[in-house]
């Protein structure tokens, strides 16, 4: 399930007041959501949850729920 605060951060930078995201939502899907903003979103998701993702694993995301779990595993790996 995608968190809130992963929504508020897509939102945020897809300068979108709302959108219904969910987990087999893709990048192709909401608006504004072009190869540009693709890295500031990626970029303000690191800066959110202090982390680095590596570009094989944002290539390997294929929806918000895989980015989801990403995040979700970034953060546990970062709590050992």
């Amino acid at each position: 399930m995608v968190s809130d605060r992963l929504k508020s951060v897509i939102l945020k930078q897809l300068a979108l007041r709302e959108f219904d995201i969910q987990d087999d939502t893709t990048a192709t899907m909401v608006p504004n959501w072009d190869s540009l903003s693709h890295i500031n979103v990626v970029l303000a998701i690191e800066t959110e949850y202090a982390i680095k993702f590596k570009a094989i694993e944002i290539l390997k995301v294929k929806n918000i729920g895989e980015l989801q779990r990403l995040v979700d595993s970034k953060l546990a790996a970062n709590a050992t």
